[in-house]
């Protein structure tokens, strides 16, 4: 009976280890959202929303806007800045007195780019003005979903720490409906200013621990320490059953 006993432990044991080694596989998903509103001084009506999922190293974007200048490309990011202030910008942030702010104006407020969110091909900070390859906003509103976005680790960790923000740059301040004007991007000297300066912002905002992801531009994070218990329980409990077993079998031979 000393032995059956010992089998029964063992297997307890091994049960407990098991659902101790699985947490990793059930790593919990993340999701983070923003409210996308017009920047200060700009001269966009438009507003629009932003949910971004994090899996790992993976992300999907999912955007919504409207009141952009129609049928011209918008670039969009996500923007992140170790030493930022994590949030949209200000006419505070004018530094140069024109009552509108450019891209590197806002750069205080949200950061660098860290996502280029391109329809096709590269994600990263180099396509941050890859016109051929971001929406171009038909009748003024853009309806983006993209998924499978490999970034690193340490940009992942941005992305769902609240954060990040999204940002979609063009205006049109003097309302000719194209990009147009003398004064040139801060970041494109080719461009014109209304090409890149920034229209709406949003902070990626996360959830309070276990919200619920709704699929509707919430935020939320899966909590799967209660499946963790059940699972290891289930296990605890199959194991000391089966022991059990074994002990009246034991018994009876006995």
């Amino acid at each position: 009976m000393r032995i059956t006993t010992r089998i029964a432990g063992a297997s307890i044991a091994a049960a407990a280890a098991m659902a101790l080694a699985v947490g990793p596989a059930f790593a919990a998903d993340s999701w983070v959202s923003a409210n996308l509103k017009p920047v200060a001084g700009n001269g966009v009506q438009g507003s629009g929303t932003a949910q971004v999922t994090v899996s790992g190293t993976q992300i999907k974007v999912e955007m919504a806007a409207t009141g952009l200048l129609p049928d011209q490309p918008h670039a969009a990011h996500i923007h992140y800045g170790e030493t930022a202030r994590h949030e949209c910008p200000t006419l505070g942030d004018d530094t140069n007195g024109d009552h509108h702010l450019n891209t590197t104006e806002g750069g205080p407020a949200y950061g660098d780019i860290v996502v280029s969110l391109t329809k096709t091909g590269d994600t990263s900070p180099k396509s941050g003005l890859a016109v051929d390859r971001f929406d171009t906003a038909p009748g003024g509103k853009i309806s983006y979903e993209r998924g499978s976005i490999t970034v690193t680790p340490a940009v992942a960790t941005e992305v769902a720490s609240g954060e990040a923000a999204i940002v979609i740059h063009g205006v049109d301040y003097n309302k000719d409906g194209k990009y147009s004007g003398s004064t040139k991007s801060d970041l494109d000297p080719s461009l014109p200013t209304e090409a890149t300066d920034p229209a709406l912002c949003g902070v990626l905002v996360a959830a309070p621990t276990g919200g619920m992801h709704t699929g509707g531009g919430m935020a939320g994070t899966t909590n799967t320490n209660g499946m963790l218990l059940a699972v290891g329980g289930v296990a605890l409990v199959a194991a000391a059953g089966s022991g059990a077993v074994a002990a009246r079998r034991q018994r009876a031979r006995g």
